[in-house]
């Protein structure tokens, strides 16, 4: 789906308004979106294999179970991250490379076209329905810890994880089963569901299902994150009014483990989880809401609103790479300095 940063070479400015852009101007625009996407595709991939990593150290450090399930979800939430640079970004690649140094534009072949544009919806999916999970599994763990700690297991998480990514995988897979079908879009570099002019019953239906999957995805997201802060801000009050020694011997000792939430494993993980929330509305929003209006729009111009679709396309990509450097920055040593640096006694 456009989660691929990749696709920002597909929408770079000068791609914005004709279907395919004529011989004179193509070559010099080549150019230049090939060298973005190389850039933006091998920055992602790195980004989120730093993010990996440190995940990995994580993991090593924090045993406790209870946060075991989120730091799961988080390196599934990276791995459809990554995959999701490296393999549509290759499509878009190839595409580009196919036409360097052609002096027309043609468009990809039918074939390529449906795996390519089923590889865009399923990694799009699979991101948006991770980050859900992830703010689920918060909202049950920080409103439910008992409840949490007793069923919320490791293989219960792997079990959502894959039910997640089998309902991206059926969605994105329809139309090489001739339910629907993926179509190439201006300028030609990459392909997905029919978007603009007519479209049949079932290109229809897959565009509202990818695009209310993916809005449901982020309005669970924002519900669960607001019912976790509100939960974390009661108890913070509560530790406030009737535990003030514990909140002094946390800004004291700020690498030790205290009851402070503040200098909680608990609040670590809401930051990380209500910035990720909130890149992904910013991100993903305009290109949801872009698709779902325009099944209701009778208009058949075809290439009207291609100017504005590729730079929905280009803020969906950057989710992408947004997201590691959320999970990279919004740490704990990084918030413990950001909090009590500011009053070290």
């Amino acid at each position: 789906m456009p989660s691929i940063l990749l696709q920002n070479l597909e929408m770079n400015s000068s791609e914005q308004l004709g279907p395919w852009l004529n011989s004179s101007t193509w070559p010099l625009i080549k150019s230049s979106s090939l060298g973005m996407s190389c850039f933006m595709m091998i920055f992602g991939a790195i980004s989120n294999l730093t993010a990996l990593g440190i995940l990995a150290k994580t993991r090593v450090r924090f045993r406790r179970q209870s946060k075991s399930p989120f730091l799961l979800l988080t390196g599934a939430l990276l791995l459809a991250n990554l995959a999701g640079h490296v393999i549509p970004g290759a499509f878009a690649l190839y595409l580009h490379m196919g036409q360097r140094h052609k002096i027309q534009v043609s468009k990809p072949t039918k074939e390529f076209c449906q795996v390519f544009g089923a590889s865009m919806v399923f990694f799009g999916l699979c991101s948006l329905l991770l980050g859900c999970a992830m703010a689920v599994e918060r909202c049950v763990a920080i409103t439910q810890p008992f409840f949490h700690a007793a069923m919320v297991t490791l293989g219960h998480v792997w079990r959502v994880v894959l039910f997640m990514s089998s309902l991206a995988l059926i969605l994105a897979i329809l139309p090489l089963f001739a339910v629907g079908t993926y179509t190439a879009q201006s300028p030609g570099t990459w392909c997905f569901l029919p978007i603009h002019g007519p479209k049949s019953t079932a290109d229809t239906n897959l565009a509202l299902a990818f695009s209310c999957l993916g809005l449901t995805a982020l309005t669970f997201s924002l519900l669960c994150n607001i019912l976790s802060g509100l939960a974390l801000l009661q108890a913070r009050m509560k530790s406030h009014n009737g535990n003030t020694e514990s909140a002094a011997r946390c800004t004291r000792r700020a690498s030790s483990t205290s009851s402070s939430l503040f200098c909680s494993l608990d609040v670590e993980m809401m930051v990380q989880l209500a910035v990720i929330t909130v890149v992904s509305c910013v991100c993903w929003s305009p290109f949801l809401i872009h698709i779902l209006v325009m099944q209701f729009n009778q208009r058949n111009s075809t290439h009207e609103k291609d100017g504005f679709i590729l730079l929905c396309l280009r803020m969906a990509s950057w989710n992408q790479i947004l997201d590691p450097w959320v999970y990279i920055l919004m740490r704990k040593a990084v918030l413990l300095r950001v909090s009590c640096a500011s009053d070290p006694q």
